[in-house]
Formats: structure tokens, C-alpha cells, sequence
């Protein structure tokens, strides 16, 4: 991560700071008003959390360059939760708080680094499906009629009746916006962002041609203030659940954007130290009443190529942000809602994964299950049942990938008697077609993906042999899952008097079997170094005479 330090701040980077924040502004508030606007809670609200989201993700976060405010996928998901609390307004504003000091503890116990590992299906059906969402809830205001309150199922019966009542003042000004936003010059976007250009030109539109239309209305000019009140204990159960979805959205919505500025910068983020950032910013935001957010990988992309480099632009960003809040909100009130539906379609459109939707053909069957499971679920039930659905099938599907590769880890094999006295030197008068000892050898790593085998092959050499010898000459790894099996082995062998030797153990794999009691019935003589030394002992107890 780019530390600051004043020791090595010049003008220069100051400038670029500033002038990135500026920047990021230009690009962000555009699309906080939006959010705002469709999330039920007014663009006050969205203003809000751009402003504290953005101050506190800056000055106590991980990623120098990084722009936070409200965001497409936290959008929807507190659409939601408004709609299951539009009597208790306040209570959305806690849930907020909430999700941030979830967030705080995913980043002090150090576990931010891990939800990076989501997998990209599970990613890429998550955000489609919130692009997907985006653009069907924003038909009707397009249309010219009020928004519905909840999701697509709401939304979808009543788009037949907006479609029948069409505004056509406002469809004109959104289908502008909308083209706007698709069509300017990308040569131009730096200097003049598609999305302020659309709400400028829509604008203008209503108030000189097209004024019957829905507008943003009255914005509460000044900055806000806090919004403490205790939450009752049936609550806070009843918050938890949504809670924690804002915060796992947003936690991998904001390291998804501070790998990008890595990318772009060169840096590396710091993941804990991002969370508690973002999660100080959404505990400031609920209280203040403003909206969640996390980073903004389309701000955050702003911000850096107008020249930021530290945090310094994060911050004047959200100074900016406030001092616009202050002085001319009364510029807001105009904006006509079909102008905001227009900008927010094309939002919803960005927001697809198309680059995974354009090989879909080519991506692994089950790989294609989970993108479209994900996607289902976001779009028609709810965001953390896409989540935690989609992680738990592609970890069973991760799983049988590791299991195809530990395939070859597991070896089990009898061995002659015979042929282990003549090994080890004994001479004997063995039946040369007896096989009393069985081997097992485990190889690598070995993982509780490869339970199965372990259990088939070690049930087996149990139900044929009168020794077992584990060999850990070459395993690098096994899990505790995996050891608690070996667990269940020696209490079984030990039950039809069956003898377990152990050699070639790792230090590490023998103190977590004893920590854990799995050696308790194996005898100290029966753990040995090598794997000859096992089949001597094999060896020496086949040739004792039978008592």
C-alpha cells in the first residue's frame, strides 16, 4: 500500500490529489443522487453516504487511491431491506450502522484477505444479476410512474400498467440520458463524465420542454446530523441477518476495487485495514442517514488516472462532495427522475459481467451451474441467499476438482508375507500366498476433499489384513478432517485386535494427532521414522508365535 507521509509530499502530488478528488466528485455524484432516488430514501441520502462513506474510507482505509460512496450492489440490497421497513424508515439507517461495524470486525480479525477468494462465478452471477435488477427497477421511472417499492418480483406485474400509461415527456428526457450516457465520446468522459451530462441535458429538458415530469424534488440544504437512537433487543436479532448482507456485499465490492487500483497503480492494498475503513464509513453513514457504500470501481478509476496518488484525494472528494451539499443543492430539487432511470440503465448495463457472458459456452459445466444459480437467486429471491448459495456449490464443486487431483495421493496395497520377510532380511515359512500386512501410503497433501478414498482404501486393508502400516514418509499436508478419520481407524483396528504402525510422521502431523488423541491407541513402538523400519516391526510381529 502507498503510505503517505508529508516527508515526501510535494505540490505536484497535491495537485493531482485534488484534482482527482474533483474528478471523482464530478463522476460520483451523479450516481449517489440515483442511488438515493431508487432506493426509496431520497437523494439526500445518497449524497450523505457519499460524503461520510467517502471521508472515513479514505482517511482510515487500506487503499490510497480508492473512492468509496454508494454503489450498484449496495443500492439494491438496501432497497430491499427499505422495502420490508418502509414504516420504520429509522430502522434502515440502523441496519446500516450495523452492517459497518460488522465490517469493522471482518477487518480487526483479520479475514479480508479471505474474501477475496470468492470465486469468480459466484462474482460474476452476484453482479449481473444486480445489473439485471438495476434495470428493471428503473423501467418505470423511465416511463414516467412512480417506482415500486421491493424487487423484480413487485416491479415486473406493474410494468405492464407503466407501459400502458407511458409518459411521454418523461420517456423523451430518460431515452436522452440514456443515450447520453451510452453514446458520449470516451475522449470527452474525463473531462465531461457521461453521467453528469445526462442529468445537465435532462435537466435542462424538463424545465424548458418537458416539465411534466416526476423530479428529484426538495433536498435538505446543509449537512446532517446525527440520528442516535437505541435499538431494541428483538431488533438487533431481526437486523442481523440483512445486516450481514450489506456487509458481505460490500466487503467484496470494495476489495474488488482496490485490486483494480493495485492494478492501476502498482501498489498493494492493505485488505483488513480497507474493511475497518469502509466499515467506520457505514456505521457514520447509518447514523447520519445516509446510504451504505463501499469502493467504486468507477470513481476509484476517475480518481487515479486524473493524477491522485494518496489519500489526499479520497478526502477532497468527500470535502467537495459536502461543500456542493451546502451551497447549491437547490440544483438537485429539478433533476427529473427519468433523467436519473436513464443514467442508472446504463449503470445496470455496465454492471453485467459481460466478459464472462460472452464465453459462457466455453466455461466448465458446473462452473456454468453456479454462475447461473447465483444469478437466479439475486435476481428473484434475495442477495444472501445468491451469496451463500453460491459459495457453499462452488466449494462442493472445488472440492471434486481436489479430489480428481489427490486421486493419486492415496495408495493402499498388500503385501505378501513372503515377500516382507525376505524385505527385511527374517527368514520364514510364510504361505507364499498369504498377505497379512496392508499399506497405506499417504502422499502430498491430502485434503477432506479425499475423505472418501481414504475411508474405501482404509476400510478395506482393515477388513483384509491383520497389520496396517500408515506411511507419512511424503505427505506434506493433511487436514484435521482427514486426521479425525485416521481417528476412527485405530479405534476400529483396535477393536478386532488389529495392529496400526505409523512411520515416517512429520513433526507438525504428529502434534496435531496427539493434540487431538488419535495416537492414544496406537503404541509408542508402533510409530516409527521410516517406512522399512515399519515392515521390519510388521515383520517381527507376524513371525511371533501366536498365544
Amino acid at each position: 500500500m502507498m503510505q503517505f507521509s508529508l516527508a515526501d509530499y510535494s505540490l505536484g502530488r497535491l495537485k493531482g490529489d485534488l484534482f482527482g478528488g474533483l474528478t471523482a466528485t464530478v463522476v460520483i455524484l451523479p450516481l449517489s443522487l440515483a442511488f438515493g432516488v431508487a432506493t426509496g430514501l431520497g437523494a439526500s441520502a445518497g449524497i450523505y453516504g457519499a460524503i461520510a462513506v467517502g471521508f472515513f474510507a479514505a482517511v482510515f482505509g487500506g487503499t490510497s487511491t480508492q473512492i468509496s460512496g454508494p454503489t450498484a450492489p449496495m443500492a439494491v440490497a438496501i432497497a430491499v431491506i427499505v422495502a420490508s421497513h418502509a414504516d420504520h424508515i429509522g430502522e434502515v439507517f440502523m441496519i446500516v450502522s450495523l452492517a459497518g461495524l460488522f465490517q469493522i470486525l471482518l477487518g480487526l480479525s483479520r479475514i479480508g484477505r479471505f474474501i477475496e477468494y470468492t470465486p469468480r462465478v459466484v462474482v460474476s452471477g452476484f453482479m449481473s444479476g444486480i445489473g439485471v435488477i438495476i434495470i428493471i427497477m428503473q423501467l418505470l421511472p423511465l416511463f414516467g410512474s412512480s417506482p415500486v417499492s421491493g424487487g423484480v418480483l413487485d416491479t415486473l406485474p406493474m410494468l405492464f400498467d407503466g407501459m400502458r400509461s407511458i409518459n411521454s415527456h418523461a420517456l423523451v428526457i430518460g431515452a436522452v440520458a440514456l443515450a447520453i450516457s451510452v453514446f458520449w465520446p470516451k475522449q470527452f468522459r474525463r473531462f465531461l463524465p457521461a453521467p453528469l451530462l445526462a442529468l445537465v441535458v435532462g435537466t435542462l429538458l424538463g424545465i424548458f420542454w418537458f416539465s411534466d415530469v416526476p423530479t428529484v424534488g426538495h433536498v435538505p440544504k446543509g449537512l446532517p446530523y446525527l440520528h442516535v437512537e437505541l435499538p431494541t433487543l428483538d431488533f438487533l436479532l431481526e437486523a442481523l441477518e440483512p445486516a450481514l448482507i450489506l456487509a458481505l456485499i460490500g466487503s467484496v465490492d470494495s476489495l474488488i476495487s482496490s485490486l483494480i487500483a493495485d492494478t492501476l497503480t502498482g501498489t498493494n492494498h492493505n485488505p483488513n485495514r480497507e474493511l475497518v475503513g469502509q466499515g467506520i464509513g457505514n456505521t457514520v453513514s447509518g447514523l447520519l442517514g445516509g446510504l451504505p457504500g463501499s469502493g467504486s470501481p468507477l470513481g476509484t478509476v476517475a480518481n487515479i488516472r486524473a493524477g491522485a496518488s494518496s489519500t489526499v484525494s479520497g478526502i477532497s472528494y468527500a470535502i467537495v462532495t459536502a461543500l456542493i451539499l451546502i451551497a447549491i443543492s437547490d440544483v438537485i430539487e429539478p433533476i427529473p427522475l427519468a433523467a436519473l432511470a436513464g443514467v442508472l440503465i446504463k449503470v445496470g448495463f455496465d454492471v453485467i459481467d459481460w466478459r464472462i457472458v460472452s464465453c459462457m459456452h466455453r466455461i466448465r459445466r458446473d462452473r456454468l451451474v453456479i454462475l447461473l444459480l447465483t444469478f437466479g437467486l439475486t435476481v428473484f429471491v434475495d442477495l444472501l441467499a445468491a451469496v451463500a448459495i453460491g459459495l457453499i456449490a462452488s466449494a462442493m464443486a472445488h472440492a471434486r476438482t481436489i479430489e480428481r487431483f489427490e486421486h493419486d495421493n492415496i495408495l493402499s496395497a498388500a503385501i505378501l508375507d513372503q515377500h516382507l520377510f525376505d524385505e527385511v532380511g527374517i527368514r520364514s515359512d510364510a504361505d507364499p500366498f498369504q498377505a497379512r500386512t496392508g499399506i497405506i501410503s499417504l502422499n502430498g497433501v491430502i485434503s477432506i476433499a479425499s475423505k472418501t478414498m481414504l475411508i474405501k482404501s482404509a476400510g478395506q486393508e482393515i477388513q483384509d489384513h491383520e497389520i496396517i502400516i500408515f506411511d507419512f514418509s511424503a505427505t506434506k499436508h493433511i487436514d484435521q478432517d482427514i486426521v479425525l478419520v485416521i481417528e476412527q481407524f485405530t479405534e476400529v483396528a483396535d477393536e478386532n485386535e488389529i495392529t496400526i504402525i505409523m512411520s515416517g510422521l512429520p513433526e507438525s502431523i504428529h502434534n496435531n494427532m496427539k493434540a487431538l488423541r488419535v495416537l492414544d491407541l496406537v503404541k509408542s513402538e508402533n510409530i516409527v521414522e521410516t517406512l522399512l523400519e515399519a515392515k521390519h516391526l510388521a515383520a517381527k510381529k507376524l513371525s511371533e508365535p501366536s498365544t
